[in-house]
């Protein structure tokens, strides 16, 4: 296997529809350990001067900050706000604008319709249905939670019809863990058939080979076979036992491959599961990853990231690994190492792993 680079978990900067001025300028040079600050705080103090017309200028002025600059950016747009919102200046037909506008970041967005919710409930009600296929998860919860209500009412109303209607919309535009799950219990009350890992996009049959030795968790940095090629056929000694290929298919609604299964509760001991994407085309993905094992994952042959860490929990998207998909065949491996500890809340060797794009939209195979 090539080991060539190491992906780090990290949002990117957007260079959009930046505004500058000098003060914005400043305050995007904060750092770390407080570099910019003192300049910061007097850019910070003349913009929280700025008029309610601003506020669209100042909004944009969070494009392309990092987080510690767009926390000053935020700071600056409340004081605005409020004092705009008292003297009735609020600027709402601009922040509408600027809210539909998805080239602006996600962040910005949401803070605009914030404030447009705040100033005028009724334009924020209006505007909030067309929010179900935003790039911004964050904003997708609004008209999802409308339409969780209206499929609630509907059903208090004896309208099955109608409730399951608008729970399958609202699933359909659903990105967030906790309304999928709403929607999806609701839905099976109602005896429809809800395909989760479909919705996700999650990865369910693998092919898995284990138990390679990971004593004193040296399992981590070892290069065991299945790094160096990938052999279905091949079997290797193991830790106990012969290390052979098994196919697995998950049948857990969000994916979980669980090592544990096929090969038993084995401590110190290190496995490998491997599969094939087909994609349709060439393009930009992600792929988002839950484990609290000890793991490094590879994308047709090249390393992407790992973790050497376990049992410090795990939950849905814990760690996004942006990808290059190319079009046809794309080959995952994933390597999973359990440590030497005896505590039933270590018993767990398992991963769950789905394709998306930045949205959390889930990507599929294409058809062979």
């Amino acid at each position: 296997m090539k080991t060539l680079r190491l992906f780090p978990l990290l949002w990117l900067p957007l260079a959009v529809h930046a505004a500058t001025s000098p003060e914005i300028d400043a305050i995007h040079a904060v750092d770390r350990e407080g570099k910019g600050n003192e300049a910061a705080a007097k850019a910070w103090a003349s913009l929280a001067q700025s008029p309610g017309a601003e506020l669209p200028a100042l909004l944009a002025g969070m494009n392309g900050a990092n987080p510690l600059a767009e926390n000053w950016m935020r700071a600056a747009i409340s004081v605005v706000a409020d004092r705009a919102i008292a003297a009735k200046e609020m600027p709402v037909a601009a922040l509408k604008t600027f809210l539909l506008d998805t080239k602006n970041s996600p962040d910005a967005r949401v803070a605009a319709f914030d404030l447009i919710q705040r100033a005028d409930p009724a334009l924020a009600a209006e505007v909030t249905p067309s929010l179900i296929e935003d790039p911004s998860s964050d904003l997708r919860r609004h008209p999802v939670a409308k339409l969780i209500e209206k499929g609630n009412a509907a059903k208090e109303a004896g309208n099955e019809a109608a409730a399951i209607a608008a729970w399958q919309e609202g699933l359909q535009g659903a990105r967030d863990e906790d309304q999928i799950k709403t929607l999806a219990k609701n839905l099976r009350a109602a005896k429809q058939e809800v395909d989760l890992p479909k919705h996700f996009g999650f990865l369910m049959n693998w092919q898995l080979i284990a138990p390679f030795t990971n004593a004193d968790r040296k399992g981590f940095d070892t290069i065991f076979p299945p790094e160096e090629k990938v052999d279905l056929s091949a079997t290797y000694p193991g830790k106990g036992a012969e290390a052979k290929w098994q196919a697995f298919t998950s049948t857990d609604d969000y994916g979980m491959i669980d090592f544990n299964k096929p090969f038993t509760m084995l401590k110190e001991v290190t496995g490998y599961a491997y599969t094939e994407f087909n994609s349709a085309e060439d393009r930009t993905a992600e792929l988002r990853l839950g484990c609290k094992n000890g793991w490094k994952v590879w994308l047709n042959g090249e390393l992407l990231f790992g973790r050497d860490e376990y049992h410090r929990g795990m939950k849905l998207d814990q760690y996004k690994l942006p990808i290059h998909l190319k079009k046809g065949k794309n080959s995952i491996l994933i390597k999973c190492c359990q440590n030497e500890q005896t505590e039933q809340w270590t018993v767990e060797w398992q991963f769950q792993m789905r394709v998306c794009d930045a949205t959390g939209t889930a990507i599929l195979p294409a058809a062979e």
